[in-house]
């Protein structure tokens, strides 16, 4: 009888490594966000009625990450810079502090098969990090008035300090939620 030395051996979990995106990632990021989207119904347009790489890249975006998991990529999140319109003007009310002084996490998604691994978590924290680094508020908003994301955000302490429609929700969905991160 032979003995396998590592079937003793507590499961290895895989650490997250969070990196800078590239050019590169985004084809892996398509298909990332393609599998989360059926159960997330995040984006809420799908498919997009614009090729895909265009909603993962802004034209306001400041940073954006990758999350890895034994090397392949599995989730995302960047940072914009906060319009000085009428949405930007109720998270500066909310925060308390002026547009410029505020930045927004976006675009943040994990594969279906990361999930509940801490992936999400690390991919808010190093958003957050990077704006509390520049002296700056974050603020998001959230479609997902009942669902697991709004819980996150609201017991890591994010507060909800209005409401708005947005263009990319859909028919009839009500107002999102903005919140700031005091």
């Amino acid at each position: 009888m032979t003995s396998d030395a590592t079937s003793d051996a507590p499961a290895r979990t895989p650490a997250v490594v969070l990196r800078d995106r590239t050019a590169a990632d985004l084809p892996a990021l398509v298909d990332v966000l393609a599998a989360q989207q059926p159960a997330s119904g995040y984006p809420h347009r799908w498919p997009l009625p614009f090729p895909t790489e265009e909603f993962l890249v802004r034209p306001d975006e400041e940073r954006a990450w990758v999350a890895e998991l034994d090397g392949a990529v599995v989730g995302h999140v960047s940072v914009t810079s906060v319009p000085d319109d009428r949405f930007g003007a109720i998270w500066s009310v909310g925060a308390g502090r002026p547009v410029e002084e505020l930045g927004c996490v976006s675009v943040l998604f994990v594969g279906p098969g990361a999930q509940g691994r801490g992936v999400g978590g690390a991919l808010l924290d190093v958003a957050v990090a990077h704006l509390h680094a520049q002296g700056r508020t974050p603020v998001l908003d959230v479609d997902d008035r009942d669902g697991v994301a709004h819980a996150v955000y609201l017991h890591r302490g994010w507060r909800v300090v209005g409401e708005a429609r947005f263009d990319w929700q859909r028919e009839g969905a009500p107002p999102a939620r903005m919140l700031v991160l005091p």
